[in-house]
This record gives structure tokens, C-alpha cells and sequence, in this order.
């Protein structure tokens, strides 16, 4: 969850880590620190709070050196405070460590070390990382040696830097279920948790794998497993430019990413699909016709946005491929005992790869002899190396916490396998695969048409912005788009808002509508239109407020409510590619209203890496 780096060149290391650390902060913002080994010492710099308090408090207390460490932190053990943040040191100072993920026996190891006469000074699981390491240490003062043998001792995640005041011309790094990448550059190297805290000195990648360490000087870097063996690792070139990781002259990157969705989709589309010949082209699924017309069932495993996306994802599945499909919380799939066999195909969602929840779930899913292919973003992650095949979305780096783009792009993944399998399995005609190839190219052009109306969304986020509230309804396929929607705002604007199926509304839901309810009705073209102006009806009727989400011309809705919000007309089982659109900006909208910091909720990270 936290986000980390390291470096040692030629160069002043704190500047290129606070650097490294801003592209990193989406990944937690409670506080941060650095840590330089220069002059047979370490230097160390905290502080609660976001990064521009580290930056000043570096711009006042400069620190020299050329190797260090930068942390910053979503706090899972003790308080986001200074003596909390990272780095964190062993008992005589000469060490240092900053830490990804959850040390599951911290506290029997912090027992026995403080019986060992070792003093903490936080609340941390990381710190005991570094008395353990001290200890070991004891043996015979080699770090390298020490830090496999404390991290035998380990259970849980981690990804971790440390350096030592003695070995100033090296760092050391490790991982276990928890990423950290090597980035090799020129006379200079660099650990961190993902690849645009690096992207502006090179794009030259290792991915460390799990029990991996390695060992960093300016020229080179070993990767040893933990019984000291030297593994040969293959260098990856990293094709995202830095600039995509830049705001763009956007005011937010979640902003900028909403306006990104059109060409999001294009590239994701790329050179999958052929119009004249109805044909999907997914060879990186591995999936032969045979499997496909073998599979019993099918589930989706994910976390949060990509929850979601999989709920859209069952809806198209069942539709085109006629295949029963289960969607599962990651976090719920691998504590029951889900029927799963070699018929079973498991589709994980996640667009770092890196979902802890959704990495264990992917291990028992193959363990229990299923097929699994990834929906991921990240080429190189944890997920994307583990699966049977990978269907990458091609949405480049995603800074805003608030997923947007990467939840439409998991969207035109889910369609492309959808028609995939449903060509495999003789139930898509090559005249409906053409047709609905044509309308897929056609949604960059109508979510441009939404976006070039955003600003009409203005005043309805005028009005409603001090709501405390809100329902979202929807119906079919535009369920989940509901619930995308309500997690939307609440993640933004810390607004309470629930969604329901709207059938479901008169089944206890209604009894919280009144005056002051704000209710979002996605009630665009579909074969239940006609129902879902009975929800809206049944809504106004109770003196609720409804903001409508409504077909293009559907003069209609206007009977019941003048707060529409209109989006050009497609296929229904399109449909929530282009009305989860207007929901972004909508929350967008009200959430800067109230002031808050879209780009940076509160209490939330990007890549979720704990349990």
C-alpha cells in the first residue's frame, strides 16, 4: 500500500527520491521520511502529513549523499506521526529500513528482541525489520547475510530498501508479495514501487520476484534468493512515456484521466478486433476453441472499481457467450470453497496487478486445477507473471486514487473476451459480431461527445453538493454502473451514498426518500426503460430529488425532473461504458465543490497491497 524507493549514483540521492516519492504518493500520503548513508552515518528526515511538509523540511535540513531510501506511508500499524513514518532505524542508528506491506509475526518478534535487549521507538511491524536485521547482524556484520536470514524469519509481505551507514556503495532490496522493481540506469540504480517514481532516469526494469534480494551498487545489480544462490534476471524496457504520468494542464490528474477514457479505449481496442472478417484477435489468452467450448463456468474475481467492472463483465459474458459466470470479492473467494475445477475458468481484474486480495485469490484458483487469465494494466506485475494468459488494457500510468480510466478500459476488455468466446462457441453470428465491432469503435466518438458537455454538469453539482446522500439506482447491465457511480462519490466527496438494483427499492430502500434525497437514476435506453421510469415515479412521489441519467432526445424523463443529464444512444450491452462517464465528472464535480482532494482521498491508496 505504501509506496518506497531507493537510489545510489552519483547524484544527490534526496532529491531524486522526493521526486520518486510524489509520483509515488497516490499509494498512501500519512507521512513520509528519507534516509541518506553519507559520511559513515544516517541522516534521516520524517514527518506526518503529506510530502510538500517533507519537501520543506528537506529545503530547510538539506541532506548530502548519494545512496538513500524514501518512504511514504499508509498506515496500517500505529498512527500516521512522525515517530511512525518511515524510515525507521535499529538500535545504534547505523541501519535503515523503509517497508511495503504487513509483517504477520511483528509483535512474537518484537517480544523476543526486546527480551533481547533491543528498544523500540514506534508502533510499526516495519521497525522490528530492523532490530531483526541488527541482531542477525551480531553473526558477522555482513548485511547482505543478515537480511536473508531475517527475512527467513518473516511471515507476511514485504518490499523493502535498507542501507547501512558502513556500506554506503550499496542498497539492498527485497520482495514477497508485496511489488518493488529495479530500475538499472547509467553510472546509477534505483528501487521502487512502481514504475513512474523511476520513468524520469530510465526505463530499464527488473521485476524482483518473491524471496528475492538484491544487491545494488552504482554499476550493477545482483539478485540472490534468500540461501545467497544468484539468479539471472532479464532486463525490461518500459515503453510508458513520463509525460503521461504528468497532469497535461488538467487542474487534477483524475480530471485528466476522465478526459483520457476516448483514446483509453482506442488503445485498448489497438489491433484486437477486424470488422470485415467478425474476427477478436486475443492470443495472448492462450484459450483454444476447445476450452472455450468446454467451460462449465466461469468466475471474476476482483477488488473495488474492478468488482464492479466484472459485475458488467457477467451481464456480457452470459449475454454473447451463454456461460454461467459468478462474480467474487477477491477478499471472500479464497476463505470459502468455491467449486472450482479444470472446466472452471478464473478471470482476475486489477489494474496494478498487484491487489494482495486478488493475488491470493488467483494462487487458489490454480491450485485447485483452474485456468486463469488476468485483466491487468501493468505489464510486469505480480498478477500479468502469475496467470495463464494476460489480456492487458493498454490505460497507461493511473495517478488519481479514483479509478476512471482503467475501469473503462477493464470494460472493453471484458466486451472484446465476451465476443471472443461467444464467436468460440458458435452463439455470436458473423453479421452481430460485425455489428457490435462497429459500435465499439463508435464509443470514443460519443464519450467525447459527453465529455465536450461536462461543463453542463455544473449546476446540478451546484445544487446537490451539500447533500449528505444519495441513492443511485439502476437496472440489467446498469446495476453495476450504479454502483460504480456511488463509489465514485463517496471515494471523493466523502458523501454517504448506497446503490440498489431498483427493483429492489420498494424492498426497503424507499423508506429513506424524502426531500432531501438526491436519487441518481441511470435510466438510459434499455429493455427496461419503462420500469425504470416506474422507479423515478415512485421516487418523485415520496418528494425525493432526481438527478436522471437519460438517452439522447428522451424528452420523456423531462415529466419527472429537469436535473437530466444526457449521453449519446448505443447498444444496451454498451451502455455502461459511456453512463459510467457522466458519473465521474458528476462526482468530480461535486467533490471539488466541497473542497476536497480528489486526487488524494482520504484513508484510501492506490495499489492496495495488504489484506
Amino acid at each position: 500500500m505504501c509506496g518506497i524507493i531507493g537510489y545510489i549514483g552519483e547524484q544527490t540521492a534526496a532529491d531524486i527520491i522526493l521526486s520518486g516519492l510524489q509520483k509515488l504518493e497516490y499509494r498512501g500520503y500519512d507521512s513520509a521520511g528519507v534516509a541518506i548513508a553519507s559520511d559513515g552515518k544516517i541522516e534521516r528526515r520524517r514527518c506526518e502529513g503529506k510530502l510538500v511538509k517533507l519537501a520543506n523540511l528537506l529545503r530547510d535540513q538539506p541532506l548530502c549523499g548519494t545512496t538513500g531510501i524514501g518512504h511514504t506511508r499508509w498506515a496500517t500499524h500505529g498512527r500516521p506521526t512522525e515517530f511512525n513514518a518511515h524510515p525507521h532505524i535499529d538500535c545504534t542508528g547505523a541501519l535503515s529500513v523503509v517497508h511495503n506491506g504487513i509483517i504477520e509475526n511483528y509483535l512474537k518478534l518484537k517480544q523476543d528482541l526486546i527480551a533481547g535487549g533491543h528498544e523500540f521507538r514506534s508502533q510499526t511491524d516495519t521497525e522490528a525489520l530492523a532490530h531483526l536485521i541488527e541482531e542477525e547482524m551480531k553473526i558477522d556484520n555482513d548485511v547482505e547475510k543478515a537480511l536473508s536470514r531475517a527475512l527467513k524469519k518473516v511471515d507476511g509481505a514485504y518490499a523493502i530498501g535498507v542501507i547501512h551507514k558502513d556500506s554506503p556503495d550499496i542498497l539492498l532490496a527485497a520482495r514477497k508479495s508485496s511489488p518493488l522493481i529495479l530500475g538499472i540506469g547509467d553510472g546509477e540504480n534505483f528501487i521502487a514501487s512502481d514504475v513512474p517514481a523511476i520513468l524520469p532516469y530510465t526505463r530499464s526494469i527488473i521485476y524482483l520476484e518473491d524471496e528475492e534480494i538484491a544487491i545494488i551498487s552504482r554499476d550493477k545489480a545482483v539478485v540472490k534468493n534468500l540461501d545467497g544462490e544468484t539468479i539471472e534476471k532479464k532486463i525490461e524496457h518500459i515503453e510508458w512515456n513520463p509525460v503521461l504520468a504528468e497532469k497535461g494542464g488538467f487542474p487534477h490528474f483524475m480530471l485528466k484521466e476522465i478526459f483520457e477514457q476516448p483514446q483509453v479505449i482506442r488503445n485498448t481496442i489497438g489491433g484486437r478486433t477486424d470488422e470485415e472478417s467478425a474476427k477478436i484477435y486475443l492470443e495472448e489468452l492462450g484459450l483454444s476453441v476447445e476450452e472455450a467450448q468446454k467451460l462449465s463456468a466461469i468466475y471474476i474475481v476482483a477488488c473495488g472499481t474492478a468488482y464492479y467492472a466484472g459485475m458488467v463483465g457477467k451481464y456480457m459474458l452470459e449475454k454473447l457467450a451463454r456461460v454461467h459466470v459468478d462474480v467474487d470479492l477477491a477478499s471472500e473467494f479464497r476463505y470459502r470453497a468455491p467449486m472450482v475445477d479444470a472446466n472452471t475458468l478464473v478471470i482476475v481484474i486489477s489494474q496494478s496487478g498487484e491487489t494482495a486480495d486478488t493475488l491470493a485469490a488467483l494462487r487458489e484458483a490454480k491450485s485447485l486445477g483452474a485456468k486463469v487469465i488476468g485483466i491487468v494494466n501493468v505489464k510486469g506485475s505480480s498478477i500479468a507473471r502469475e496467470v495463464d494468459g494476460a489480456l492487458y488494457i493498454h490505460a497507461g500510468p493511473e495517478i488519481g486514487v479514483a479509478s476512471t480510466k482503467a475501469y473503462v478500459a477493464m470494460l472493453i476488455a471484458l466486451l472484446l473476451l465476451s465476443l471472443q468466446f461467444g464467436r468460440m462457441r458458435g452463439l455470436v453470428s458473423v453479421p452481430e459480431a460485425r455489428r457490435l465491432i462497429h459500435l465499439l469503435k463508435e464509443l470514443p466518438r460519443n464519450i467525447e461527445t459527453v465529455l465536450s458537455e461536462a461543463a453542463d454538469m455544473n449546476w446540478i453539482a451546484d445544487r446537490f453538493c451539500e447533500c449528505s446522500d444519495f441513492l443511485y439506482l439502476g437496472r440489467g447491465i446498469n446495476f453495476p454502473t450504479a454502483m460504480e457511480g456511488s463509489l465514485k462519490l463517496k471515494e471523493i466527496s466523502y458523501i454517504h451514498a448506497e446503490a440498489y438494483a431498483a427493483g429492489e427499492m420498494k424492498h426497503g430502500p424507499i423508506a429513506l426518500i424524502d426531500r432531501r434525497m438526491p436519487v441518481v437514476a441511470i435510466a438510459t435506453k434499455s429493455d427496461t426503460y419503462d420500469k425504470m421510469l416506474s422507479n423515478v415515479q415512485e421516487v418523485i412521489a415520496r418528494e425525493g430529488m432526481v438527478i436522471a441519467l437519460a438517452t439522447t432526445g428522451d424528452e420523456q424523463i423531462k415529466e419527472y425532473t429537469q436535473n437530466v443529464i444526457y449521453v449519446p444512444e448505443t447498444e444496451e450491452i454498451l451502455s455502461p461504458i459511456i453512463n459510467v462517464v457522466p458519473l465521474q465528472l458528476l462526482a468530480y464535480k461535486i467533490a471539488i465543490n466541497r473542497g476536497s482532494d480528489v486526487d488524494q482521498p482520504r484513508n484510501l491508496a492506490k495499489s492496495v497491497t495488504v489484506e
